[in-house]
């Protein structure tokens, strides 16, 4: 990763990241198949909701018979951490057209959100949209192909669950905060542990008393509090 923000850098800035994509692309088609989810409704769920928790929540609620209602507030529920890490990126791009904007929050993800914090050490905190296009597009279209591919080879895996592959998107954030952590030479990597460790107790708790996807939101919040508390500290 350099310090150029053009759009031949955000493509090759994001490739390390593809692997990731295609990794769990390709289980939730499996996962998908073997839920008995047609390959065409794998494409338009890749296409349109384009967020891998929030699919497998999905394809698990389409599979117990869920009511509609039930299965939108779900997935606004998982998603709603998405508000958040598009407030952190805006100032960012304050400069920039409303359009310009929406076109990159409308794609941005958890990798291509950790990539632009990684990108931000490098370039003297600033981003440029053709950078995120390019990064956000990239991974789009490479996250519709795996899935549709993982879909189409799911008749070779019987029980998705016995390999583990539902396990995918967890393993994947895990990764992510990993590299987080180690590239992000602005703070200590002692306050990173701090905060993460603070989050994980929170979420744990909090489990007790609401749903998992309410607990992430919630958790999410004040674990930037507690960074920021940290930070002024």
């Amino acid at each position: 990763m350099d310090a150029q923000l053009d759009f031949r850098s955000g493509l090759k800035d994001v490739v390390p990241t593809l692997f990731g994509y295609i990794g769990v692309g390709l289980a939730f088609g499996i996962v998908a198949h073997t839920s008995h989810i047609s390959v065409w409704l794998v494409l338009l769920m890749s296409l349109l909701v384009y967020a891998g928790s929030a699919q497998f929540v999905i394809t698990s609620m389409l599979l117990a018979g869920s009511p509609i209602g039930a299965i939108i507030t779900s997935t606004i529920l998982i998603n709603a951490r998405m508000s958040l890490m598009s407030m952190t990126v805006a100032p960012y791009l304050k400069e920039e057209s409303l359009g310009q904007n929406l076109m990159i929050g409308s794609l941005l993800t958890d990798e291509t959100f950790a990539l632009s914090m990684n990108k931000l050490n490098q370039t003297n905190h600033r981003l440029k949209p053709a950078w995120f296009h390019s990064a956000n597009l990239c991974a789009y279209l490479v996250w519709a192909i795996s899935t549709v591919i993982g879909a189409l080879l799911g008749s070779l895996v019987p029980d998705a669950k016995a390999f583990g592959l539902d396990f995918a998107v967890v393993a994947m954030f895990i990764g992510l905060l990993y590299l987080q952590m180690i590239t992000d030479r602005s703070k200590p990597l002692l306050r990173h542990l701090t905060v993460a460790g603070f989050v994980a107790v929170v979420m744990v708790v909090l489990m007790r008393f609401m749903p998992g996807s309410t607990a992430i939101l919630v958790a999410t919040v004040l674990g930037c509090l507690f960074g920021m508390a940290v930070e002024r500290r």
